[in-house]
């Protein structure tokens, strides 16, 4: 059996790289279990003076149940196995305790990337791959002419 751990934040996005995944391995008859992880956005720092720790959870666990309700339905109508994980911490150590727990697994970063001011590293391209630097100044102007 195939053991696949997919981080999640986003339901209808996470479906868009599920059925890109699911494409290329609709021909293999292979049950898949996945292992879903919720991973629920950050609450300001503040947020403890006008909410308990407890409504916090209680709206974490909500929001994970909709979020792993909307995702899982497609995967369990495949006939495969899912489990469904709330992340509470940093995400590589939750994918060595998994990964522990359950054997070895693929990981799929299915979380929809976050756009900042400062650009997302896990997103990031460095400037020098983006543009290669030309030192002759006779083919700089033989590639500005074409």
């Amino acid at each position: 059996m195939d053991r696949i751990i997919v981080y999640l934040d986003d339901a209808e996005f996470a479906r868009h790289q599920l059925a890109r995944l699911n494409a290329g391995t609709a021909d293999c008859p292979q049950a898949t279990h996945w292992i879903l992880v919720a991973c629920p956005p950050r609450m300001t720092r503040h947020m403890s003076k006008w909410v308990n720790h407890a409504a916090r959870q209680n709206w974490r666990n909500k929001w994970a149940n909709k979020l792993l309700t909307q995702v899982s339905a497609g995967l369990q109508a495949r006939g495969d196995t899912v489990t469904a994980v709330l992340a509470d911490g940093p995400l590589d150590e939750l994918a060595l305790a998994l990964q522990t727990r359950l054997g070895m697994a693929r990981v799929l970063d299915a979380r929809r990337p976050k756009l900042s001011s400062r650009g997302n590293a896990r997103w990031q391209i460095s400037s020098t791959a983006a543009r290669p630097e030309v030192s002759d100044p006779a083919s700089r102007s033989a590639s500005l002419s074409a």
